[in-house]
Order: C-alpha cells, then sequence, then structure tokens
C-alpha cells in the first residue's frame, strides 16, 4: 500500500496550517503560534475521556494530531467545561512565561483548525461530546 497522502504531504500541510494561524492571530512568529495552537489543543483535551480525545484526534492533520496527544497526562482527571475566561486563563498557563497566545487563543485556533479538517464530520463529533464542547470550538449548529 502506498503511504497515505495525509502522511506524504504532512509537514506541507502543517505549514500552511502554520500559515493560517499567523494570519489569524496575527502573532509574529512561528513559535508563539505553536505553544498557543499546544495549550488550546491541552485544555481542550483535558476536558474529555481517553476515548474522546481518540476520537477527536482522528480528525486532526497528521501533525496537529501529534501535538493533541504530545505530553499527555492519560492519568490526568478529566476536567469540566468552563466559561470563556477562565479556559483563557487556563491557555495561558502553558509556558506562562514565553506564552503570548492572543485573548482570541481559542477563536484563532479554531478558526485556523475549521480551514483544515472537514467540518461537517468535525460538527457530528463535537455534538457527541460532552456538554461545552460545541462552544469551545464556536459551535455552528
Amino acid at each position: 500500500m502506498p503511504i497515505p497522502m495525509e502522511y506524504h504531504h504532512a509537514s506541507r500541510d502543517f505549514e500552511t496550517f502554520m500559515d493560517d494561524l499567523l494570519e489569524i492571530s496575527l502573532l509574529k512568529t512561528r513559535h508563539q503560534a505553536y505553544t498557543m495552537l499546544q495549550a488550546v489543543l491541552q485544555v481542550f483535551r483535558r476536558r474529555l475521556t481517553f476515548a474522546e480525545a481518540i476520537g477527536f484526534a482522528g480528525l486532526l492533520p497528521p501533525v496537529v494530531r501529534a501535538i493533541f496527544v504530545s505530553d499527555w497526562n492519560t492519568q490526568e482527571p478529566v476536567m469540566p467545561f468552563t466559561d470563556r475566561d477562565s479556559l483563557m486563563a487556563e491557555v495561558r498557563q502553558l509556558r506562562h512565561n514565553h506564552n503570548l497566545s492572543t485573548p482570541s487563543a481559542i477563536e484563532d485556533v479554531t478558526a485556523a483548525l475549521r480551514r483544515h479538517v472537514d467540518d461537517a464530520k468535525l460538527q457530528d463529533f463535537l455534538r457527541k461530546l460532552p456538554t461545552g464542547a460545541l462552544d469551545f470550538w464556536g459551535s455552528r449548529a
């Protein structure tokens, strides 16, 4: 079997994703955008069961998927979805001395992500998750 195209073009597609994230967020460097992306993904992941997180990861482009599952403490208790300000405070905690996430980090990552995933599949999957998941990713339902 040939290498699946999503893997064959993973680096190129990730660079395009990061270009989109930089354009949307107006951050200046890929390092800043990467920290923001990683933080948003981790904040969301903490609110999912292991099975839910694996299902969500399957919707992501390969490199974003790898970032989503990296450094994962699978024994960490599942946290509830809370208000946006609390979620954003949590986003800013990752590498807090070097985290320049925008005030709209979750929305910025959402906008970039929606350019690179099947939105219908994402919406269908999010509807099956706990209350708050749709709101986290800016429900279009």
